[in-house]
């Protein structure tokens, strides 16, 4: 089509209308799911694909599925679509981490092709965080687990609709291996709920415009987008820049295990390179590429231009080098449950590589977790078991010219939400006893700019046979500071027993048996600082702690600044910062 033929306002109504059918699938899906973990967190993503599975829109929430829509739609196009296998009402479900699925076996995704006047015009797809597939664990995902079998149903894009008719086999074969079939299948439909709606909208675009000219609006703005992401590129200092970091351990061993990166920024090229990271391991953290190429994908923008609208045009100038079978390219039967602690490790190590040459956008280090938990936990009143999962808030690091943020999820979770405290104590059957903010560690975070704090959690039973499984990367090294500001603290979990006993602090746990009176404490990072603390200004030292982010004495240690410990008035400042 000539491209006189299209005005920029038709243009632009079309590249809008995609954002708007992305939102639309999202808001469809979260009202029609069955579990928390969907409706309240909003542990999922929507977007729609062209017809060659690039990456047109996706609904606001998990960051970390950012380059799963199109590489799982392009995993459909090669097994189905290039022998003509896909019918009109077809709808494909996979969690296949190591053919595009990218995550652990709890984020299933759907995909389904659109079809207008007998032609595939488009994908809509999502990819949604169940609370049950199966596996050793209640909830699935373990941070134990050795391989992959023992961690839920696989399914390998197979087809869940053929022409529009459910395949009654397959719902009964879920059914029967997920301890929550109800929640199970209730969040599969309303998945399709969400991929409907993209279709529906899709085909509106279709009729309204004409298919010809829909298709030449997507060809332009695609490209659009990719050449203000080049001039980004190009904006950015060119070099090389490394740096690497260590993750935990992988649950099952003590070892701490390499993370190294190797960026490299030349004539609009965005080249990251892992090559010398460590190989997968035993334990469930290893990452698969489809998912690094998400965290990836998540720094790029941050450290670019996060207000882009996203698609895969914005995308074109990176190049991800990562070794087969390496903790962040892994192979099949690699365990993958909590692949986040890799994958958000990677992510770290490309901001920690590129934040001295672009301060004005990346900050200091973050809790670099999901800092995920399932609890098998027993309902007094209900008299059954019900499972609770959720991710963890945590404290973000500080960056030129602002503190870090308090209480934020981590970076691959995006947009999701904190489940309140009401809804956990009446679905769930234990009582939070304390959540607030996590402060005062001796220095942590300290900086011109402080790093944000990170969130205290107590969850008391109410009834014996409760388990307890999660996983808090940073628990042994932490969060680092940026020109000169200090290191955050490690993210913990610890058990208050009824008895009066302590048992931590963990990073990991895996079913530890929690008994009435029992209380599991989820202590989350602080961020990392930035800046020298001797230059943060003396009443904004005081105001910290008069709200109780820093002591009178972290106040006087670290910042050089004399407080009242009654009034918090500034009484004079130390030789060192007066010298300083």
């Amino acid at each position: 089509m000539s491209e006189k033929k299209v005005d920029q306002i038709t243009l632009d109504i079309i590249r809008d209308s995609f954002q708007a059918i992305g939102e639309e699938m999202f808001i469809s899906t979260a009202r029609a799911s069955k579990s928390p973990v969907i409706y309240e967190v909003l542990d999922f993503a929507c977007g729609l694909t062209d017809a060659e599975g690039e990456l047109l829109t996706q609904g606001n929430g998990i960051t970390g599925f950012v380059g799963l829509m199109s590489s799982m739609v392009k995993e459909v196009i090669q097994k189905f679509a290039k022998d003509g296998n896909l019918q009109d009402g077809d709808i494909i479900i996979t969690n296949d981490p190591y053919k595009g699925g990218g995550s652990h076996l709890s984020d299933v995704g759907m995909v389904m092709p659109v079809f207008y006047k007998g032609e595939i015009v488009a994908y809509s797809v999502n990819k949604a965080h169940w609370t049950e597939v199966g596996g050793k664990n209640p909830g699935s995902w373990s941070s134990d687990a050795d391989e992959v079998y023992q961690e839920g149903i696989l399914f390998p894009f197979i087809k869940i609709f053929k022409a529009g008719v459910i395949d009654e086999g397959l719902v009964e074969l879920i059914e029967e291996n997920v301890r929550t079939p109800d929640l199970s299948i209730g969040d599969m439909m309303a998945q399709i709920a969400g991929l409907k709606t993209g279709q529906k909208r899709m085909l509106e675009l279709c009729e309204k415009f004409g298919v010809e000219t829909v298709r030449f609006a997507i060809d332009k703005f695609l490209s659009a987008s990719a050449e203000v992401s080049r001039r980004n590129v190009l904006a950015m200092p060119e070099g090389v820049y490394e740096a690497e970091e260590y993750v935990d351990d992988d649950g099952l061993s003590d070892d701490p295990i390499l993370i190294k990166v190797k960026v490299t920024i030349k004539d609009g090229r965005f080249i990251v390179d892992f090559t010398g990271t460590s190989p997968q391991v035993r334990g469930p953290i290893n990452t698969p590429m489809a998912a690094l190429q998400s965290g990836v994908r998540t720094v790029f923008l941050a450290a670019t231009d996060p207000s882009q609208d996203i698609n895969d045009g914005v995308f074109r100038p990176i190049e991800i080098i990562a070794e087969e079978g390496s903790i962040l390219n892994c192979k099949k039967p690699a365990s993958v449950s909590i692949c986040w602690e890799s994958m958000l490790m990677a992510v770290d190590v490309i901001q920690k590589a590129i934040a001295p040459i672009v301060p004005d956008k990346l900050a200091a280090a973050n809790p670099t977790t999901v800092g995920a938990f399932n609890f098998e936990v027993f309902h007094p009143e209900w008299k059954e078991y019900n499972i609770n999962v959720a991710p963890s808030l945590g404290g973000w690091g500080a960056g030129k010219g602002h503190d870090g943020q308090s209480g934020q999820f981590c970076a691959g979770n995006g947009e999701t939400l904190n489940i309140p405290a009401e809804i956990l104590e009446s679905k769930y059957g234990f009582h939070v006893s304390e959540y607030g903010f996590n402060t005062m560690m001796d220095g942590a975070g300290a900086g011109e700019f402080r790093g944000g704090a990170g969130v205290k959690r107590h969850y008391k039973m109410r009834s014996d046979g409760s388990y307890f499984t999660g996983s808090l990367g940073r628990h042994k090294f932490k969060p680092w500071g940026l020109s000169g500001g200090q290191p955050g603290s490690n993210n913990n979990f610890r058990v208050l027993k009824a008895d009066g006993t302590v048992d931590g602090d963990y990073g990991k746990m895996a079913r530890y048996p929690l008994k009435e009176g029992d209380t599991i404490v989820f202590s989350t990072s602080i961020g990392g600082g930035y800046g020298n603390p001797l230059d943060r200004p003396a009443e904004k030292v005081a105001l910290d702690a008069k709200n109780e982010f820093i002591s009178v004495d972290e106040a006087e240690k670290y910042y050089g600044v004399v407080l009242d410990p009654e009034t918090f008035e500034v009484k004079g400042l130390t030789p060192e910062r007066q010298s300083h």
